[in-house]
């Protein structure tokens, strides 16, 4: 049965700060043009294999700091070609990948590499989560991560967390961290701090923000308390 945390103060009223005021989104100004197709695919296993060499050798061509034009004279394949190749949108013959592979300097087999990748998927059943320590656990965070794929093709860590908040504390951790996190209450009330604004959160609602700036927990208003946390960061921030 969910319990008001009528115990908890407001960290800033703790520290004798000012009291910030309740932040308030407008839907309509989150409207923004998506750059990606999430609904999009692939038309056949060809062009697949097509979009994949085009990524190579565009990234080999990049690796040795030349240019289109540069390969170009180098290979015998005109412009309009190689570019269509770099592309993904022509499928090119052994003969063009023979000469692409002399030019480049890599074997004929390094332009599949994308191509013949396994993509990784990790499936969690229900409470079968890892629990892992990290900052505000003492506090009586409980953090089970749901999973976990480390080098991958998108050049993006993406760390699912479920975390569980069952007892009052006094102790308010304030994290901050490269990259991006997305927030969704399951259960449980809390008003929840990113820089000097606050969020009051129920069941339902969602916070995503850059997570550079001071964010955390301000005041537990209801427990029991569950959310996703959802964080997201470059390879190289790792």
């Amino acid at each position: 049965m969910a319990k008001k945390a009528t115990s908890l103060k407001p960290a800033a009223a703790a520290a004798g700060k000012a009291k910030p005021s309740v932040a308030v989104i407008d839907p309509r100004k989150m409207r923004a043009p998506l750059t990606q197709d999430p609904h999009a695919i692939r038309d056949t296993r060809e062009k697949v294999l097509e979009v994949a060499i085009g990524r190579e050798v565009r990234a080999f061509r990049k690796k040795l700091g030349i240019t289109v034009a540069d390969l170009a004279a180098a290979t015998d394949i005109s412009l309009g070609m190689l570019s269509k190749i770099e592309n993904g949108i022509t499928s090119p013959s052994l003969t063009t990948l023979q000469a692409l592979s002399r030019a480049l300097g890599v074997p004929v087999t390094a332009f599949f590499r994308r191509f013949e990748e396994e993509r990784s998927a990790v499936f969690v059943k229900a409470g079968e989560g890892l629990d892992v320590e990290r900052r505000g656990t003492r506090a009586g965070h409980q953090y089970n991560l749901l999973g976990h794929i480390g080098s991958n093709t998108s050049g993006v860590v993406v760390e699912p967390y479920l975390i569980t908040l069952t007892e009052d504390s006094d102790v308010f951790p304030t994290f901050q961290h490269e990259g991006m996190e997305f927030l969704y209450m399951l259960e449980g009330e809390v008003v929840y701090r990113h820089g000097s604004n606050l969020y009051p959160m129920k069941p339902g609602d969602s916070l995503f923000f850059d997570a550079d700036a001071p964010h955390g927990p301000e005041v537990l208003t209801v427990l029991p308390m569950r959310y996703l946390s959802i964080i997201c960061y470059p390879q190289s921030a790792g």
